[in-house]
């Protein structure tokens, strides 16, 4: 793990919260983003000599103009950018409306582009970085009554991999992990038969722990994985098998 400080949205609660912690664990000073400042701090303080707490709305350009100059102005710039917010809410397509379909979009997509488009320019000054975009198997392989989200994540995939291309002259490494069913407070808000049936789904029969999608990236952020780039990590226990 380098020493490099780590920019982590949705670093309030879920897979966020976990890929900041375990961020931090190795030493890295972390920077753990969210909407829900109470969550950031709640985060923060289970590692307070390494984890700082800032709010930012990552569908917000100037909110995230903010959280860049603040990092910079107090750390330097990042390292490390992990985009890990999201949102969703499962609904049929044909329910869908058009507020609920950007917002989905506004987060889970334009959200790592504003975040992107924030850090990436002192990174390829500096000649060096690791970006992770958290997607998710929804947008490998689809997912009934997540259409609008299934695209948008197929949308951070195509992103990571047209950004992994860019910055390869700069020596950022840009990849993407794709996390199956997880044990998240997003997942407890789903029908009661839709979890059953997911769990029964995956070959593993249970849910992911954020810790488990965490160590994934503690991976593409570490220095084994230096030459790896533009890739694609399901985290699904063997849910979608799909190349």
């Amino acid at each position: 793990m380098t020493a490099d400080v780590a920019v982590v949205t949705g670093a309030g609660s879920g897979i966020g919260r976990a890929i900041a912690l375990r961020l931090a664990g190795a030493g890295t000073p972390v920077v753990a983003a969210d909407i829900d400042p109470d969550a950031a701090e709640a985060t923060a303080a289970e590692k307070r000599e390494l984890i700082t707490a800032r709010a930012v709305d990552v569908a917000d350009p100037g909110s995230v103009g903010e959280l860049r100059s603040w990092t910079a102005g107090s750390s330097g710039p990042p390292g490390i950018l992990v985009n890990a917010a999201g949102w969703d809410r499962t609904s049929p397509f044909l329910e869908t409306t058009p507020e609920f379909a950007r917002r989905v979009v506004d987060v889970n997509y334009l959200g790592p582009v504003h975040m992107c488009r924030a850090f990436l320019p002192a990174m390829a000054e500096a000649g060096r970085g690791k970006v992770v975009n958290i997607a998710s198997d929804a947008g490998r392989v689809g997912s009934a009554g997540e259409t609008v989200y299934a695209g948008a994540k197929g949308g951070v995939i195509a992103l990571t991999k047209s950004l992994a291309r860019e910055m390869a002259r700069y020596r950022i490494n840009v990849n993407c992990v794709c996390p199956g069913p997880t044990d998240t407070p997003l997942f407890a808000a789903q029908p009661e038969k839709l979890k059953e049936a997911l769990i029964r789904a995956i070959p593993f029969r249970r849910l992911a722990r954020p810790e488990e999608i965490a160590e994934a990236v503690a991976f593409f952020t570490s220095e084994s994985a230096s030459f790896i780039t533009g890739q694609v990590l399901s985290v699904s226990g063997g849910l979608t098998m799909a190349g």
